[in-house]
């Protein structure tokens, strides 16, 4: 039968498509389900458009610092209409482009909403049903509603906002990130409910663009996933900016105006105060897409919302897989792609292992950026290393202060008793660039002896790292 594949993917972001453009390659029939766009969240709504808005904001930021750099600007300002189309079209180009990609790799694209009737058993495939929907006009080619066999059916179908009971998004005062990517024009006020990654890259953008911006974050450190020290840095530099940032607060109450919103914030104390602003945007998190695909009719085990994997991609159920935000944290599209093409591989028959998430590095592309890998100081010490530290400002490096971006450390923490490296965590201008290297070498089990040993280009900001190992070992030269 024409609609019986060996492989059938069920949605078609980051983990989907590289999971399916890899299923094609290892010479499986191949086809990917999806309801509204190539490229899922990440590539639409997500990763790419995001950095195409923050990119406008650094620029507006350096034509507002021209003066630093012996340079002159006069009457700047923006448009808020033309920043948005211009992220919707790098948006769009991707999307167009990952079409392409699944064409080129004679991947079917079908497009509809699926539900898994059954897995396959024995030599019967199993049945996945595609309904129509009405989200978006289908790609050129695509395949419709219908009812599709496949041998082994994969679940990439990421991850939506998480909303918080009494403070639901209205996309008018209430926003999600979705709203936060199209904004009409640029609130004046704002207050991110949130101080993760897409929190704290709304906040430094908005910021940027001159908005008042207020942030509230439930535990006590912002960005709670990285290092202590590195989001202290991060803090001082958003509050040098003019960020207002609450830590051990949260919202308890939301009332909406016509043009307004007011949030009873409370402290740990139990103090509360109100904050008053144009826009609230609600960045607490992702819960992933696991509704409606039938996974509980057909006993996949599902745990706090996350379908549950044996680390290859492989659920209870046999034939039935899943990868990405649905398969649990970290909610990172790289770890999705990652995950996606072990569990094809494991499909094949290929030798492969359950990815190690100590080596999944993590970015946010604030400004100061920040970029980790690993351990932080206090898990490491948790977990009983005894540990070395070394630590590198960007005030001792001269590509940096050429720059004119002499803020910022690179922080990385050793096994002391090994030399093993645990975790590299930095913030400043580029990080995000910089922190693969140490990614490569703690995946090659890369020794403090061996990245001593390296030769880093100069001038470089990559300098750093080199010296933030060497500080680590009392051999540290530029500080």
């Amino acid at each position: 039968m024409s609609d019986t594949y060996d492989v059938l993917i069920i949605g078609a972001g980051p983990g989907g498509y590289v999971t399916a453009i890899r299923s094609a390659q290892l010479g499986f029939k191949t086809a990917v389900v999806d309801r509204e766009h190539l490229g899922g969240i990440c590539l639409n709504w997500g990763c790419i458009p995001t950095k195409a808005l923050l990119r406008s904001a650094e620029i507006y930021h350096y034509m507002q610092h021209a003066t630093d750099y012996g340079l002159s600007a006069e009457k700047v300002g923006f448009d808020a209409a033309a920043i948005v189309k211009r992220s919707r079209g790098v948006s769009g180009r991707l999307n167009g482009g990952v079409g392409m990609l699944l064409k080129k790799n004679k991947v079917d694209v079908i497009w509809g909403e699926a539900a898994i009737d059954s897995p396959a058993k024995g030599n019967q495939p199993g049945q996945v049903t595609v309904r129509e929907t009405k989200r978006a006009e289908a790609p050129k080619g695509a395949k419709g509603a219908g009812t599709y066999q496949a041998k082994h059916i994969i679940v990439a179908t990421g991850a939506r906002p998480r909303a918080i009971p009494g403070i639901e998004p209205d996309k008018k005062q209430i926003w999600t990130y979705y709203e936060a990517m199209v904004p009409e024009a640029m609130p004046k006020s704002l207050l991110v409910m949130g101080s993760g990654a897409i929190g704290i890259e709304f906040a430094s953008f908005y910021r940027t663009m001159g908005a008042e911006v207020t942030v509230v974050e439930l535990l006590p450190q912002i960005l709670p996933v990285e290092d202590a020290e590195i989001a202290g840095l991060a803090r001082k530099r958003f509050e040098k900016q003019g960020i207002k940032i609450l830590t051990g607060a949260k919202v308890t109450k939301v009332e909406k105006s016509a043009d307004s919103v007011t949030a009873t914030v409370e402290a740990a104390d139990g103090k509360s105060q109100t904050i008053t602003a144009e826009k609230l945007i609600s960045a607490v998190g992702v819960v992933g897409n696991i509704e409606n695909l039938g996974l509980e009719k057909l006993g996949v085990t599902i745990d706090r919302g996350i379908v549950v994997t044996d680390g290859l991609g492989r659920t209870n159920v046999p034939g039935i897989y899943a990868i990405g935000d649905v398969a649990g944290p970290p909610m990172l599209a790289h770890k999705a792609e990652h995950e996606g093409v072990i569990c094809i591989e494991t499909i094949k028959g290929l030798h492969t292992h359950p990815m190690d998430k100590g080596k999944i590095p993590g970015c946010t592309y604030c400004q100061p950026q920040i970029a980790s890998v690993g351990l932080t100081e206090a898990k490491a010490k948790e977990q009983g290393f005894s540990v070395k530290v070394g630590r590198f400002p960007f005030a001792g490096n001269g590509k940096a202060i050429a720059l004119g971006e002499p803020d910022g450390l690179i922080k990385t923490v050793f096994d002391a008793r090994t030399g093993q490296l645990l975790g590299a965590h930095m913030v400043g201008a580029e990080v995000t660039e910089l922190i693969q290297g140490y990614v490569v070498a703690m995946t090659l089990e890369t020794t403090e002896e061996e990245l001593m040993h390296t030769v880093f280009p100069h001038p470089t900001l990559s300098e750093m790292m080199h010296e933030s190992v060497l500080d680590a070992y009392g051999r540290v030269i530029h500080t």
